[in-house]
């Protein structure tokens, strides 16, 4: 059973202002019109109707999701390139959504991460602590080798106080 055209205007509607109070993605998108009460073929044409206007850009969602969740979370890489693909978002946005991320200013925030956390352990024995510290920032979504060398630095900025 089709949906009257006043209802399906009143979804896109809905769907218009959803999108643009924030980026969104085609699945969160697509939730939403079925739970506002879309069919499969008017959620379609509501998806198409609102990436040909502009309100709905995977691309642009990706590359404001990873370089946010970089910025104010702390997320390593491979921790928003896991919950871009959990969000639907197609192989090639989500390369581009991690192009868009400071490489620079992310290891910096790396570091500086790493310096806290390592200051918050340091009642830990040197092997503990270093195995803890690692552990915490591969759940971020860091590669072991960029913790390493983060941990390196640190090291290598106090002296021997850091070895481990």
């Amino acid at each position: 059973m089709h949906k009257d055209p006043p209802l399906q205007h009143n979804i896109l509607s809905k769907a218009r202002n959803y999108c643009a109070r924030q980026e969104r993605c085609q699945q969160e998108v697509r939730d939403k019109v079925y739970a506002w009460g879309g069919h499969e073929e008017s959620v379609e044409q509501i998806i198409a109707q609102l990436i040909g206007e502009g309100f709905l850009n995977e691309a642009r969602f990706a590359e404001h999701y990873a370089v946010s969740k970089s910025r104010q979370k702390g997320w390593g890489e491979r921790k928003i390139e896991q919950a871009l693909k959990a969000k639907g978002v197609s192989e090639r946005c989500i390369a581009s959504g991690l192009k868009a991320i400071d490489g620079d200013e992310e290891e910096q925030q790396l570091r500086l991460a790493v310096t806290k956390r390592w200051e918050k352990l340091k009642k830990e024995e040197p092997f503990i602590r270093k195995g803890k510290l690692v552990r915490h920032f591969i759940g971020r979504g860091f590669s072991r080798e960029r913790i390493e060398k983060a941990l390196e630095e640190l090291q290598e900025e106090s002296g021997s106080s850091h070895r481990s």
